[in-house]
């Protein structure tokens, strides 16, 4: 029995149709030139007076440790305890005197895929150690 031309053309629109559905559901939700998600890039962490007369930075990646700074692994930990929230560091509560020498300190970069942009200013270096523990101790 012959398939009539209009049997052929509706099977030819089914194929069609599931090859554009397959081919739809196995391609890339983004465009090829897009940007990928970011890696952990590290965090760059500075110290510097409020004047920026001096400023020092290290770089700081958790958990590999090819970064400078002295205390890498409490500086990792801190972080992981905050999960990121530089605002909820435990620090290392300690008395400091109520001299004012102001220090500014930044943590700029990519942490288990959020970026941190985050910038405090205390009172002196006491008590910028007292708050945020051993992430600025470099």
């Amino acid at each position: 029995m012959p398939v009539s031309r209009r049997r052929r053309a509706a099977r030819a629109a089914a194929v069609t149709a599931a090859a554009l559905v397959t081919a739809v559901a196995v391609a890339p939700a983004t465009p090829a030139d897009a940007a990928t998600p970011e890696e952990d890039r590290g965090v760059f962490l500075t110290v510097s007076d409020t004047a920026h007369t001096w400023i020092r930075g290290v770089l700081l990646r958790c958990p590999d440790g090819r970064d400078h700074h002295p205390r890498h692994d409490a500086a990792c930990a801190a972080l992981t305890w905050a999960r990121g929230d530089l605002d909820a560091l435990r620090g290392e509560p300690h008395a400091c005197t109520k001299e004012y020498d102001p220090v500014t300190v930044t943590a700029e970069g990519v942490w288990r895929g959020a970026h941190l942009d985050w910038e405090r200013t205390f009172a002196n270096a006491c008590t910028m150690d007292a708050a945020t523990g051993p992430l600025f101790r470099f």
